[in-house]
């Protein structure tokens, strides 16, 4: 039985990517071809930009509803359960299906980068393996977290929370396309810039993208500045913390999570650029990060006492 059943209204509806995981931390860089590593650590994990974004919130108080990706009935897929029912988080949606594995990732990471493998393109190339989202659950929250990967049912959250009346943010979406135009925040990751407009000049797809979404537009660059603005504000910066990093997966999925919360607590874009930032930032101190993720207060003390 799931100890957290669906409550009548929430503060996020989160939908996309859930996988388990295992970590693997480097003592040195990530190696050439051929070369060698030492492994310093590893850590059974949670991954996905839904899931792991779920935990930070729900860590910082935030009452989330999860949705997406089948889980797998194995002992991966339950554990992954029993630790979203841990943290909180409501996961009355989802699907365990039975015979079925689930999404699986392996994430070695460095002082300085993450690399991932796992089942992802499997899982997007063949039959539908996720819930399709219902409008009475993005109509009873506050504000959605929406993955796009899922194409079709990405879009249909989409449309479900703006005739909701509620804003939701996303991330690595095409600029034509209505899931980022629509949106009151989207990011727009270094790994998807270099996979997608690998010889686009940085401020020029800023731009771009900035004359077609409605609402905030992030450009993150893993530990450099961030590029932030809305529609005729031109282009803003923020420096990253400076911060000695251990453990880098997750770092995205934090920081997203602090958009969601700046946006709930209606701060102005700065403040959530700030706040954003530093929890992402302490997610890379820690190991695993995502599992060991900070309260609010923490996240605040990080504020008051670190620089960029």
């Amino acid at each position: 039985m799931n100890p957290n059943p669906f409550p009548d209204v929430f503060d996020v509806y989160a939908y996309g990517m859930i996988s388990s995981s295992t970590l693997y931390i480097l003592k040195q860089p990530f190696p050439a071809p051929d070369g060698y590593a030492e492994l310093d650590r590893s850590y059974r994990m949670t991954g996905g930009e839904a899931c792991n974004s779920a935990i930070v919130l729900s860590r910082l108080g935030v009452k989330v509803l999860l949705d997406g990706v089948w889980l797998g009935d194995t002992s991966d897929g339950r554990w992954l359960l029993e630790t979203l029912n841990g943290f909180g988080i409501c996961t009355s949606p989802l699907t365990t299906e039975p015979g079925y594995e689930g999404v699986r990732e392996i994430v070695i990471s460095d002082e300085h980068s993450r690399t991932i493998f796992g089942n992802y393109i499997q899982l997007l190339s063949t039959t539908r393996q996720w819930d399709i989202p219902r409008k009475e659950h993005l109509a009873s929250a506050r504000l959605a977290c929406i993955d796009p990967f899922f194409t079709e049912e990405s879009h249909m959250a989409g449309q479900y929370a703006v005739e909701s009346g509620i804003p939701y943010i996303t991330i690595d979406c095409a600029f034509d396309g209505v899931l980022a135009q629509n949106a009151a925040a989207l990011i727009i990751s270094g790994g998807f810039r270099a996979r997608e407009h690998s010889q686009a000049d940085l401020l020029s797809l800023f731009t771009e993208y900035q004359q077609r979404v409605k609402g905030l537009l992030i450009f993150t660059c893993g530990n450099e500045e961030v590029l932030f603005g809305r529609q005729d504000q031109g282009i803003q910066r923020f420096p990253a913390y400076k911060v000695k990093a251990i453990d880098t997966a997750g770092a995205g999925d934090a920081f997203r999570s602090g958009i969601v919360y700046g946006l709930l607590h209606g701060w102005d874009d700065l403040e959530t650029i700030r706040y954003a930032s530093a929890l992402a930032a302490i997610i890379c101190t820690r190991f695993p990060g995502v599992l060991d993720c900070p309260t609010h207060q923490e996240v605040l003390e990080f504020m008051r006492t670190q620089i960029c």
